[in-house]
Parts: C-alpha cells; sequence; structure tokens
C-alpha cells in the first residue's frame, strides 16, 4: 500500500514511501543528476577511457537537463538533484570523512601527497567537498606542500588526482530501488566504481533515506541498474553481458532470495560491446504487461530461470526463449512487444541513440529523445503516450531517459481486470 496522493500545498502529491514495485507504476520521485563540471574535464585525450563517446557542450547539455527535470515536474514527480542531496548528505561528519576516505588514493598518490589532499578536504565545506567528489582535481589544484613529491613532478599539471565522475549522469546505474530497499550497485568499470561510494554516503547519511536498508551492496559482484528491470512484482530480469556478471546477477538474485524481494529472477544474456552495454538499451517496459525491444533482439533474447531453493539457495533453469520465460514468471499468457519494425539500418542507429532507453512516467506513458522519430511513432501507433525530450548532447554518454533517472517511489499498478 501506498501513503495519499493527494496533492500538497505545493500542487505536487503527498510524498510516497520509498517504494518501487515495477517499471511503469505512476512515477513520483526520482533521482536525477544535473550535468556539472565533471563533464568539463573530458577531453578527445580522456573520453574513451571516462566511457563517453564525444565531447559534449556543457551548456546545452544542462538544457537538455533542465527541460527533463521541468517534464517531470511537470507529471507530479518530485526530482530530487543529487549533488543537492550529496551536499546535505555531507553535513554529517561521519559522511564528510567518508568522503574524503572515497577520494584520497593513496597507493595512487603516495603517503605524502595523500596526505595533503586528505588534510585539504578534510577541512572542505560539504559544498566543496561535494564539487571535489564529482568533478575530480588535477594536480595543478592540490593545495602546495612542503618537501618533494616524484609523483607531483611526474605528473603534468592537468592530470587527475582525484577523477571525475562524468557518468554521475546516469543515476539509474549506481543504485536501484528493489520493492522498499535499495540496491548500490557494484559498477564494473574503472571509470565508475568511485561513484558507488558517494551514493552509498548519500543513503546512509541523507536524512531523507537514512533509514534505508540495503538490498545489495557496492562491494559484491558487478550488477549494474541498467541491467534491472522489474518486470512485476517479485519478479527482476537482470541483464548479463558487459557491465553485470553471471555472478552478480546469481548473488542478486540470493540476496532478494533471502530478503523476500522476488520469487524469480530472469538471467539474460546480452552482447557484451557498446551498443549493448546494459538490458535497458535492448528493451524497456512501457506498460504492465509490454515492452519496446530492439527488433533484432526479440527472437534471440534468452533468459535463465532463478528461483529460490531451500537447499542449494537457488534453483537454475533453462535457457528458454526471454519473452516466454517473462511471461511465465509474470504470470500472464504472453508479454507484449511492440516491435519497432524498422529497416536494419534505422533500427540499428536508434538502438545506438536509445531509442529503446525509455523512462515510464505511468503505463503507456513514457519519455524518450525526440531524434528516434521511427520508434516514438511505432509507440504511439501502439497507442503508448511519448513524451519527447532534447538528448543531443545528453546522449554522448551513451544513455536515455531511463539511464538519467532512478526512480525511488513509485505508485502501485492496479491489477488488471
Amino acid at each position: 500500500m501506498t501513503e495519499s496522493t493527494s496533492p500538497s500545498s505545493s500542487g505536487l502529491p503527498e510524498r510516497l514511501p520509498t517504494r518501487v514495485e515495477s517499471e511503469v507504476g505512476p512515477l513520483r520521485t526520482v533521482l536525477v543528476h544535473r550535468p556539472g563540471n565533471e563533464l568539463r574535464r573530458l577531453t578527445p585525450r580522456n573520453n574513451d577511457q571516462l566511457l563517453f563517446d564525444s565531447i559534449p557542450w556543457v551548456d546545452r547539455a544542462q538544457e537538455e537537463h533542465d527541460a527533463f527535470a521541468t517534464v517531470l515536474r511537470s507529471r507530479g514527480v518530485e526530482v530530487l538533484l543529487l549533488a543537492d542531496v550529496l551536499r546535505a548528505a555531507l553535513e554529517d561528519p561521519r559522511a564528510h570523512a567518508a568522503g574524503v576516505h572515497a577520494a584520497v588514493d593513496s597507493r595512487r598518490l603516495g603517503d605524502e601527497l595523500a596526505d595533503v589532499l586528505r588534510s585539504h578536504l578534510s577541512s572542505s565545506t560539504p559544498a566543496a567537498l561535494a564539487e571535489a567528489l564529482m568533478s575530480g582535481m588535477t594536480f595543478e589544484e592540490l593545495p602546495a606542500s612542503e618537501g618533494g613529491s616524484l609523483v607531483r613532478r611526474m605528473h603534468h599539471p592537468h592530470d587527475f588526482a582525484v577523477d571525475p565522475l562524468p557518468n554521475l549522469l546516469f543515476t539509474r546505474d549506481s543504485s536501484v530501488w528493489i520493492g522498499d530497499r535499495v540496491a548500490i550497485s557494484s559498477l564494473a568499470m574503472p571509470a565508475r566504481k568511485r561513484e558507488t561510494a558517494l551514493v552509498d554516503l548519500v543513503y546512509a547519511y541523507h536524512p531523507r533515506f537514512r533509514g534505508a536498508v540495503r538490498a545489495y551492496g557496492a562491494h559484491s559482484a558487478p550488477v549494474e541498474g541498467g541491467d534491472v528491470l522489474l518486470l512485476a512484482p517479485g519478479v527482476l530480469a537482470v541483464g548479463v553481458g558487459e557491465r553485470t556478471t553471471p555472478a552478480g546477477a546469481e548473488s542478486l538474485a540470493r540476496s532478494v532470495f533471502a530478503d523476500d524481494l522476488a520469487h524469480t529472477v530472469l538471467a539474460v544474456p546480452i552482447a557484451q560491446d557498446r551498443a549493448t552495454m546494459h538490458l535497458d538499451t535492448v528493451c524497456t517496459m512501457v506498460g504492465p504487461d509490454s515492452v519496446v525491444m530492439y527488433p533484432l533482439a526479440r527472437d534471440s533474447l534468452i533468459a535463465y530461470t532463478l528461483t529460490p531453493d531451500e537447499e542449494k539457495g537457488v534453483r537454475v533453469a533453462g535457457p528458454a526463449p526471454f519473452l516466454e520465460a517473462a511471461a511465465e514468471a509474470m504470470g500472464i499468457d504472453r508479454l507484449h512487444v511492440i516491435d519497432t519494425g524498422l529497416d536494419p539500418v534505422t533500427a540499428e542507429r536508434e538502438q545506438w541513440d536509445d531509442g529503446n532507453n525509455t523512462l515510464a512516467l505511468a503505463p503507456g506513458v513514457v519519455i524518450g529523445y525526440e531524434r528516434n522519430i521511427e520508434t516514438n511513432e511505432r509507440l504511439e501507433d501502439a497507442g503508448i503516450e511519448v513524451v519527447r525530450i532534447a538528448g543531443s548532447e545528453l546522449g554522448s554518454g551513451r544513455g536515455g531517459p531511463r539511464c538519467m533517472s532512478c526512480p525511488i517511489a513509485r505508485e502501485t499498478v492496479p491489477a488488471s481486470g
């Protein structure tokens, strides 16, 4: 059950408890990250390492993200900005100390320089520390120190002593709510590992989340939120590919079974390449029993079905065709597919541009990038309302509306019939 959603004095619905049981229940609270100075750190020399396919025009990316947030608010969604909640969390001295610890890599900097950086950050305000955690610091920006440092001298002044985190934009990946618990993702790529430390301290120390119980820990086997789809209450699909490992999918399954958060987890192998880095680049849910799916994946996706086992902890069956396994786990006759049905070239282009990466605002209402004209038209032909947003710069890191959002509260979808 959810709390009342009658309008408050602000015009927004009353705050719902932190709970997410599906991909399509009416969205009420979401965590997003407005692009900041971390994107200004991207150069042709480092963008590949930092997982961006091009150098974004940051001012335009901010305009596009502001428009995205405006659309969300216009639909009654409470929008939490990661930078704001991070600064608020860092007001707690314990969170401040944890943030400093996460930023300082003694093995990389050496003891002397690490001590200098640690002292500097420890005396920083929460706002300054938050900025350093998100945007990083170059060696040139480090405070002066007595004595010599080979580490400092052998690095270019514009090299990073604290790496920036441009992928913070994609808040879906670093945490995902499953029922009333939050799973802190274990991110696979080196450029993203420190993101989990930031969201972890937010959930640990921000007053809004202080009581949040963990469904998965950041130090477990690799699982990324973009690979986790909540197909129905108690049913998860987990993509296994470039970012989420088989061990991660199994570990997550064991965790949600132990916490009684799910009765079935489908492990779905996907191609281990940049174009299909997460399951949500291949398909996303647009209704309680319907998905939009990349046409080349419709007949090729398979799934291993994991269910609880009293003796072994988990039972593995399959593989079987994904659509059949999903329908059986969800207790429905079939999972309806909105097959974009495009010619192969257009389908490949729009999949690359996150045409299948939609964010559901409610059953049958999704946000999608405006540039995916053909995919959006196919969705509308199927009766889905598509709220279009610009994403020419936001998409330079390979992520769409779903990637850019971590739902924290959704209403329960009424049972059909």
